[in-house]
């Protein structure tokens, strides 16, 4: 009879063991999951504010070095109105005004203009969906961080170690102002020295 209660005692107690020790290995696969999990948040988190700021740098140099074509070509413009008013009609051009205008001139390709605009509106709309993709990933971190149990095992291994408000989407003073006064004034398309001036036509 004792040893047969000797040798449950022991079975128990390699039991006991063996499921303690599955217990300290699963809580040890559940925290460095945890913080597998938080490392790849911050580093999406911060590999897509960079982003960000190439994605921005990148737009204003391009529209920097587009909006510089219809400068070059317009300066080209002028040299030919010029040379056209000087050479075809001498230097007192003026008398053949009339002439002139009826004649083809020569005009500023619109389609300089309509590049400059596709290049804004792709680089506004390639910029907006960075600022979402930025909004979605701290999102779904913080979403993770306060739930359980990745937040109570997060929170042991000292998560979050980033500044959420360094990484901040871009706005504009309007729009802070505005999201601080909880107040959005009209739009005014012109200011008040033209309103008065056409008011007073």
């Amino acid at each position: 009879m004792r040893g047969q209660r000797s040798g449950n005692i022991i079975v128990i107690l390699v039991v006991g063991a063996a499921l303690f020790l599955f217990g300290l290995f699963a809580l040890a696969m559940l925290a460095m999951s945890t913080n597998n999990r938080c490392v790849v948040s911050e580093n999406g988190i911060e590999a897509q504010y960079d982003q960000n700021r190439n994605n921005y740098d990148n737009y204003f140099k391009k529209l920097k070095e587009t909006a510089q074509v219809p400068d070059m070509y317009t300066e080209d413009l002028k040299k030919l109105y010029d040379g056209a008013m000087s050479g075809r009609y001498g230097a007192n051009g003026s008398k053949a005004v009339f002439q002139f205008i009826k004649e083809q001139n020569p005009t500023l390709d619109s389609g300089l203009y309509r590049q400059i605009q596709q290049v804004i509106e792709a680089g506004r709309n390639s910029f907006e969906a960075d600022q979402k993709s930025l909004i979605a990933k701290k999102q779904a971190y913080k979403d993770y961080l306060r739930s359980q149990p990745s937040g109570f095992f997060s929170g042991l291994l000292g998560f979050p170690k980033i500044d959420f408000n360094k990484y901040d989407i871009v706005t504009s003073d309007e729009t802070e102002e505005t999201f601080k006064k909880k107040k959005s004034a009209p739009l005014k398309l012109r200011d008040k020295e033209s309103q008065t001036e056409q008011e007073s036509k």
